[in-house]
């Protein structure tokens, strides 16, 4: 008998010199997954360019809760990596048919000019950007090809586990739904990227790509995943729920009603979107903020920059948010990390009233900008209105009175003349009908005897 094979040996790990290690931890902060690490290490130890990109299908109107990948993708340009949006309309449209191609088209263009007004609202240069519409290339004779041949080598069952938590599920989908991921898994290859960057929803979907890419021979992307943020009411942040999110261009005060309405638990830590949008998105924004006047060369710690901030003048030095309360509850609390705010929260330091005040100062400093440009920018409104026409207004009952009723009678029925008699021999005819359609009643009550 021979010997049992040695196992392969473990690669040898990757290493970094400072400014390289610098880079990684930059781009990798913040995230709830990383797969393929390597991939990047490998280019940033060749002093290589790293390229990723991040696609949104245009779907339901885009929330707050893309600040968070809007926020992550700011550190990638930060790291000096090459970053894609692809707006992926194609996808939108084979997503159970959530709308037409030409609704889809229109919403291109809505994204497109929202995603820029965010941006900008986040001191974040576009021109560092490439946005990309999935119809420049998913229409081509070589992708076509590929996705055949991915078609050949993927299971109705993995195809459908892999767009499990992003793709709308029935107990009986359409093939469209199935193209979807792997599609996701082909743009890699056709974008030309290191890695794919997306929310830990679309876990499932990434792993597909590992490994079908390479047996179509293509090489493996790597994968960096962000949280989830609940929404305001608990549960999955969505476009398609008005009450779970927070619309991009929604109105100063809509945004402190929904934000009064959330649910937010004295105490309670968990499923708490509020909170974790402070963690995943208002701490960072903060951090990413003050760095941002430090390049510029203005002082953080200004009285004018401080107020911009949050953070009151007499705060301590690395405060990052201060909530002001009145001296009844505490007076102003000044916090520099956001396990300092969970924690209060947690022992019942901090009300959600208090919490919920500072939250939405916050955000409406930061959808201010994003309403203005939609307010001076008409091309901005009119694709706006194109991508999602309001309804049409209900059509109001009128109540008939007895002569419109009596009038339309008569309309349907002829009063003399052939056509009388033409409908009198229809209704005769249709009669005769009826009746040799009934059962015999003589046999109906004999076979029930029997």
């Amino acid at each position: 008998m021979s010997a049992p094979s040695a196992p392969a040996a473990a690669a040898p790990a990757i290493s970094l010199n400072e400014a390289q290690q610098q880079t990684y931890d930059l781009i990798t902060r913040n995230l709830q997954e990383v797969l393929g690490e390597d991939i990047i290490k490998s280019k940033l130890a060749k002093d290589e360019v790293v390229s990723c990109y991040w696609g949104t299908a245009t779907t339901g109107r885009p929330h707050i809760g893309y600040f968070v990948p809007l926020t992550k993708i700011a550190d990638f340009l930060k790291a000096g990596v090459q970053v894609k949006i692809l707006l992926a309309e194609i996808h939108a449209f084979l997503d159970a048919g959530k709308a037409t191609f030409e609704t889809v088209a229109f919403r291109v263009a809505y994204y497109s000019k929202l995603l820029h007004a965010v941006f900008t609202s986040l001191g974040v240069p576009t021109d560092k950007l490439s946005f990309i519409t999935g119809s420049d290339y998913q229409l081509s004779k070589e992708y076509s090809l590929d996705n055949f041949r991915l078609a050949s080598i993927t299971s109705l069952h993995d195809a459908s586990k892999a767009g499990a938590e992003v793709v709308k599920q029935s107990d009986s989908p359409f093939l469209s739904s199935l193209l979807y991921p792997g599609m996701q898994a082909l743009d890699e290859q056709y974008l030309g990227v290191d890695f794919q960057f997306g929310g830990v929803d679309q876990r499932k979907i990434f792993t597909m790509a590992q490994d079908c890419l390479p047996r179509l021979g293509y090489a493996k992307r790597a994968h960096l995943m962000n949280p989830m943020v609940p929404g305001l009411a608990g549960g999955k942040m969505s476009s398609s729920d008005p009450n779970s999110k927070i619309d991009f261009l929604d109105s100063a005060a809509d945004v402190k009603k929904k934000i009064k309405a959330a649910f937010c638990e004295e105490k309670n830590i968990t499923d708490n979107g509020i909170l974790s949008f402070h963690k995943a998105v208002l701490f960072p924004l903060q951090t990413m903020r003050i760095a941002q006047l430090v390049e510029r060369g203005e002082d953080p710690s200004s009285a004018e920059n401080r107020n911009k901030l949050f953070i009151s003048p007499n705060a301590p030095e690395g405060t990052l948010v201060t909530i002001v309360r009145d001296d009844r509850f505490g007076g102003p609390v000044h916090y520099q990390t956001f396990q300092q705010i969970e924690d209060d929260f947690a022992s019942g330091a901090l009300h959600p009233g208090d919490l919920k005040k500072i939250t939405t100062e916050m955000i409406n400093d930061l959808l201010e900008p994003v309403r203005k440009t939609f307010s001076e920018d008409q091309a901005f409104q009119d694709a706006e209105r194109s991508a999602y026409p309001p309804p049409p207004p209900p059509q109001k009952f009128v109540k008939k009175s007895k002569q419109e009723k009596k009038a339309e009678k008569a309309k349907e029925k002829p009063a003399s003349g052939p056509d009388a008699e033409k409908f009198i021999e229809q209704q005769k005819d249709a009669i005769a009908t009826t009746e040799a359609d009934k059962p015999d009643a003589t046999h109906a009550i004999m076979s029930d005897k029997a």
